[in-house]
């Protein structure tokens, strides 16, 4: 039997609308949390969520 999860949102930790499975890989992928309306990178890897960083934006400098 395959067990399923939902996945949890990394800043409110409530339900997203998404379920993984054991041999789900997820890279990069634009996670939505319809709680607190935030949207981040996410990976995972057998059942393992690590949310990816991504550095902010610079202005450009003359």
């Amino acid at each position: 039997m395959v067990t399923t999860e939902w996945i949890l949102c990394p800043v409110c930790g409530n339900k997203t609308r998404l379920q993984i499975r054991q041999d789900t890989e997820l890279k990069n992928f634009p996670l939505f949390c319809p709680k607190c309306r935030q949207e981040m990178l996410i990976s995972v890897e057998q059942m393992k969520l690590s949310v990816i960083q991504e550095p902010d934006a610079q202005t450009q400098s003359r």
